[in-house]
């Protein structure tokens, strides 16, 4: 699978996304129900991300977790666990952290689909436009649960499934680093907007 690495920076260690979502949308009109209808031309990660997350095409995960594992994870330094985001929404199965499981098998590193979650009400980032305005909204949503059982700290992996502003990310990476079992926070996302 073709990708187009883009190394992005933060409050982690490392980070990298696979590339880009989209290539071009065009408006087309509106339907006979007056809902807009595009023709979107995604990249091959893009294309199976959007499959994966909206059209619930469970083949992908592999296929995307393999590309992480092949163009992403060897950039980084003695990863002891992957996490993945928390879910925006409730799914009966969830995109992301099944991908962090696939890579999990395919690097042999322990997955942990709970560490992180969120609590309150759900947030739609796409409706707010400042990456100050989605800081705020995700400061006391993403939560931390101390799962880790046994002694020691770990250099930790986070997995997302689009990279924007960072935000959602930011916020991860800030409950992450106050948790005594977690060392450095690399990150890794499958596409960017």
């Amino acid at each position: 699978m073709q990708v187009n690495l883009r190394q992005i920076k933060g409050p982690w260690l490392d980070g990298w996304v696979l590339d880009k979502h989209t290539i071009s949308s065009t408006f087309l009109g509106n339907d006979d129900h007056g809902h807009p209808q595009f023709e979107t031309l995604r990249t091959e990660i893009g294309e199976a991300t959007y499959l994966l997350k909206y059209r619930q095409d469970w083949t992908k995960v592999d296929i995307l977790a393999n590309a992480l594992a092949e163009h992403i994870y060897p950039r980084f330094q003695d990863v002891g666990l992957i996490v993945s985001m928390p879910p925006s929404r409730p799914r009966p199965r969830q995109p992301v952290p099944e991908v962090a499981a696939a890579l999990g098998k395919i690097v042999k590193v322990p997955v942990f689909n709970n560490i992180l979650y969120k609590s309150g009400a759900a947030i739609a980032l796409k409706d707010l436009h400042s990456k100050e305005e989605k800081l705020t909204a995700l400061k006391s949503t993403i939560q931390l649960n101390e799962a880790i059982t046994n002694a020691g700290a770990w250099n930790a992996l986070i997995i997302d499934d689009l990279y924007d502003s960072g935000a959602s990310l930011e916020a991860a990476c800030d409950a992450l680093s106050r948790y005594k079992k977690i060392k450095d926070i690399y990150v890794a996302a499958l596409t960017w907007k």
